[in-house]
């Protein structure tokens, strides 16, 4: 199978956040440029944009991306959201779920290969333990608009054969970039495309004592954390003052 026109939504987890690499719009890789590498070795006339911006919520991301994608009369749509506001303080979830249904519903409706995805199952522990439940809840809203409407879901919260934490950031937010390369590797598994992408495997995590766990804590609370909440504080997001890096169809090689 092949695609033409491959546009991505989202937020963070889409712009790439966790995959630096200074060569490119916005300083970042991410799983979304590895799968658009792929597609573009397998036909001649190959586009890819990238509409993600890092901090949106669900409701901007359908504000701002959804018809700018649509306008690209895209084969293949991937888009990620939902998890910016599973985290806040107060969430609708069934409301957030009626506007994903509504998106997903504009989006296949084109006749796009649509892809969604879940959010990761965190653990019941840690600092996304407290709403481990919520993430479920969301999860399962994905998994019933997806059928509703042919989508196809990876299913990250299934994701059984990779340590999570093996995979993420020093942020603890965001995929490193194994996690972008294991991501890639799942897309192009769920769209039936061929590829040379090996699976990622990901050495066990070095155990830390005591000591050094509250030292690893501290340190992650005052770079990540504490920024972090004044932004919610605040009203601001990490977004703010970034564009998508690929608004409009281009080929990456």
């Amino acid at each position: 199978m092949s695609f033409h026109r491959y546009v991505a939504l989202g937020d963070s987890f889409t712009e790439g956040v966790g995959d630096p690499d200074p060569t490119r719009p916005n300083g970042l890789r991410g799983w979304a440029d590895r799968v658009a590498e792929v597609l573009a070795q397998q036909t001649d006339d190959f586009g890819y944009a990238n509409l993600a911006v890092r901090g949106r919520k669900l409701g901007p991301i359908v504000a701002e991306q959804l018809d700018a994608a649509i306008a690209l009369e895209p084969d293949l749509v991937t888009i990620h959201g939902g998890g910016n506001d599973v985290l806040r303080p107060r969430v609708d979830i069934d409301a957030l779920a009626r506007t994903y249904d509504d998106a997903i519903a504009r989006l296949t409706a084109t006749g796009a290969r649509v892809v969604m995805f879940t959010i990761f199952d965190p653990g019941g522990r840690g600092i996304y333990g407290p709403v481990r439940g919520r993430m479920a809840i969301f999860n399962e809203w994905v998994r019933e608009i997806a059928d509703r409407h042919g989508a196809t879901v990876v299913d990250m919260w299934r994701m059984r054969d990779i340590e999570i934490a093996g995979v993420m950031d020093t942020d603890r937010m965001h995929l490193n970039s194994d996690g972008h390369t294991h991501m890639a590797h799942a897309v192009l598994e769920a769209i039936g495309v061929e590829h040379g992408l090996e699976p990622v495997t990901v050495p066990p995590l070095p155990v830390l004592g005591r000591r050094e766990q509250w030292r690893a804590n501290a340190r992650w609370t005052r770079e990540f954390l504490v920024p972090w909440v004044h932004r919610r504080v605040t009203g601001r997001s990490s977004g703010d003052t970034v564009s998508a890096k690929h608004p409009h169809l281009s080929r990456l090689t």
